[in-house]
């Protein structure tokens, strides 16, 4: 019928095959000419069943987000839905790979859905600040109960095929060639005759609903949804499937569905789906990459054991070294105690956390890192001692290696140096801890081959990373970023807030946590460590670190942390440090707002991204998005820093940044000639080539 949509016959079962790499969106092109055959199949008295399959490696994988926010042209979704739930002979969705989103919607307007053994089915519209917009929150909850719909819908995570038999969502779970088993079962339910009864009409799940348990369950996710609005609007969708007739609750969630997708939020959120996509890619990604088959970590601590996993997780063998046999010992021990928690709360078997751990080596011995195709050295922050491991690997490495280092701040390119082969050096910054964060900073080097950094940022993606590519610069781009909003918290502490007023104005803002409980969880003598490198100083926090006071882990810091406890404590120790040193810099304290705190501390970030931008540090305004979305916390209902400030309008930061320097007197502050440019243009990207 079409290059999208093909319809061949088997007997008296038709098969209806879509067919639009990669992921079988839906789009326009692909609903047109598959509503037109589903309508021909329909009239046609020679078919017995039709099955609804798909080409490639998956069935639809959802809608087309690009016509998001535009004028849908017809046939839409729904529109194909319902003419499949009227056909009178049954209808089968035969689902491989992934069946998410519009692709499963599609799949529920069927009668009956068989699905491969490997394949994986859900509802992640929630991740893109929206709810199911063709039907899904209606018929959902009528195959597999409410209670499992609402928590499939608000998490937007996908369940497999075993799972989905067992509640109901598919009918059977075939090993093989799926299209042939989907024939055979259509074609039996056919010989056996309607009628076929549409997902629509099937209410025996939702009258057993218990809607006090039901209500308590969607209040408790509200509440982690911390102030995004999508989750909310799903959990109330669900409900109305509950609580109204069926075409009430399709059309109120379309009502909700538009609401949504007009939203900042979702707009913030989709945002973010692409910038993540558009992270990965780099100039010569086509190079011919590096084969990496074992990798070498070099430190066996929080950090570096945590680097260690992530590689084993993503299945390469590791071998892991360590200045001596205890501290080795040590590190391999935490290692298998992170496994058998993850073994408690059942994300892990025993036969897989045996698997991992059968994937380290263990080593006090350089020579042992010369089979290795990867070596990521995670030592102290100290360029002394990076520059000493990197001379020894220049002379153990194999050529063609990758020799990365995982420093937070320090100039790569002087690292390179110490090598004979700066080609192949470049910069890994995890974030900790390392097998749990998804963001992966790759720094390139001055030097750093095309096909070393190509090999990385497919790495990344292998090892469940979320990869961004950036230059060398002190603190690259989070960090660095990072300091800028470092400084301005400093200085509202000694003009009269408090650590606890300022954490919550930014966990007011859509922050999981404030800057001081961050810090104390962090560590503040990596911080103390740093300054002191640079010659640089933090009078509060330079003091809490030469009392011994590095937060969550000596007990106290910007907070008590009381009998081991994670919970912080407001100290009045450190409030009266705070108004000492005020004291003595001859600061009056004064009522600070939320909405100062905000703006002192954001703003300059903003304008250090600017420069950023400006420098070549970071390729797109989006990278920084993605960067301090998944490294940093910045509430994804904003969508990053960058895209937050067009948002908000750069010309409104930029009067604020020098309302705020002439009121504290800054003698070293310049505006960003980009987020000027930013404010005439409207846009980062026109703003750089103005």
């Amino acid at each position: 019928m079409s290059n999208f949509v093909n319809v061949t016959h088997d007997g008296d079962v038709a098969i209806v095959t879509i067919d639009n790499p990669p992921v079988n969106a839906l789009s326009f092109h692909v609903r047109e000419p598959l509503m037109q055959a589903l309508v021909s199949l329909r009239d046609d008295a020679s078919v017995a069943a039709i099955v609804v399959a798909c080409a490639g490696r998956t069935f639809v994988a959802g809608a087309d987000i690009t016509e998001f926010g535009k004028p849908m042209q017809q046939p839409e979704l729904r529109a194909i839905v319902a003419t499949l739930e009227a056909i009178a002979k049954p209808t089968v969705a035969a689902i491989h790979g992934t069946a998410l989103g519009g692709g499963l919607e599609l799949a529920l307007g069927c009668h009956f859905r068989v699905a491969d053994a490997g394949a994986r089915l859900g509802l992640p519209e929630v991740k893109l600040g929206l709810l199911p917009g063709g039907g899904g929150t209606v018929r959902l909850p009528r195959l597999v109960g409410a209670v499992k719909a609402l928590r499939m819908i608000v998490s937007g995570v996908p369940i497999g095929a075993d799972e989905a038999h067992a509640a109901g969502l598919v009918d059977a779970v075939f090993k093989g060639d799926l299209t042939a088993h989907a024939v055979n079962f259509a074609r039996e339910i056919a010989r056996k005759g309607g009628p076929y009864t549409p997902v629509r009409d099937r209410d025996d799940r939702l009258v057993e609903t218990d809607l006090a348990a039901f209500d308590a369950e969607a209040a408790e996710l509200a509440r982690k949804a911390r102030g995004l609005e999508a989750p909310i609007a799903c959990a109330q969708s669900v409900r109305n499937a509950i609580t109204l007739h069926f075409d009430e609750a399709l059309a109120a969630e379309r009502a909700l569905f538009v609401k949504l997708v007009a939203s900042d939020q979702s707009r913030a959120q989709r945002h973010l789906f692409f910038a993540e996509r558009e992270s990965a890619k780099i100039p010569g990604k086509d190079v011919v990459k590096r084969r990496i088959a074992r990798v070498g970590v070099i430190g066996a601590g929080t950090m570096g054991g945590g680097i260690a996993m992530a590689f084993a997780n993503g299945g390469f063998s590791v071998t892991l070294l360590e200045t001596s046999d205890e501290a080795l010992q040590r590190g391999l021990g935490i290692i298998d105690k992170n496994y058998a928690v993850s073994v408690s709360r059942g994300s892990l078997t025993e036969e897989a956390k045996r698997q991992r751990l059968a994937q380290f080596k263990g080593s006090t011995d350089f020579a042992d890192l010369a089979d290795c195709d990867l070596i990521v050295e995670a030592a102290f922050e100290d360029m002394a001692v990076k520059k000493e491991i990197f001379g020894k690997l220049d002379a153990v490495a194999k050529p063609g290696a990758i020799l990365a280092t995982n420093t937070s701040y320090l100039d790569i390119d002087e690292i390179a140096a110490s090598t004979s082969r700066p080609q192949d050096v470049l910069g890994l910054h995890f974030f900790s801890p390392a097998n749990v964060m998804k963001l992966l900073e790759i720094v390139r080097a001055d030097k750093t081959a095309p096909d070393a950094l190509a090999t990385v940022v497919d790495l990344a993606r292998r090892i469940g990373k979320v990869a961004v590519v950036v230059g060398v610069c002190h603190g690259f781009v989070g960090n660095r970023m990072l300091a800028a909003r470092g400084a301005e918290s400093e200085a509202l502490l000694l003009e009269g807030a408090t650590p606890r007023q300022i954490d919550r104005a930014f966990t007011d803002f859509g922050w999981p946590m404030g800057p001081f409980q961050m810090g104390d969880l962090a560590g503040l003598d990596i911080g103390w460590r740093n300054r002191k490198a640079r010659g640089q100083t933090a009078v509060i926090a330079d003091t809490l670190c030469e009392q011994g006071c590095f937060g969550q882990k000596t007990g106290r810091g910007f907070y008590r942390y009381e009998n081991g406890s994670r919970t912080p404590v407001p100290d009045p120790q450190v409030e009266a440090l705070i108004h000492e040193k005020a004291t003595e810099k001859g600061i009056v304290p004064r009522a600070i707002s939320a909405e100062e705190i905000i703006e002192r501390t954001l703003y300059p970030l903003i304008n250090e991204g600017a420069k950023i931008l400006e420098e070549g540090i970071a390729a797109r305004a989006s990278d920084i998005d993605v960067v301090w979305v998944n490294g940093y916390g910045f509430p994804v209902g904003k969508g990053g820093p960058m895209f937050w400030a067009g948002l908000h309008g750069a010309a409104r930061i930029i009067e604020r940044l020098e309302h705020w320097h002439q009121r504290t007197g800054k003698q070293v502050f310049q505006v960003a000639p980009l987020l000027r440019r930013m404010a005439e243009t409207g846009s980062w990207e026109a703003g750089a080539t103005a």
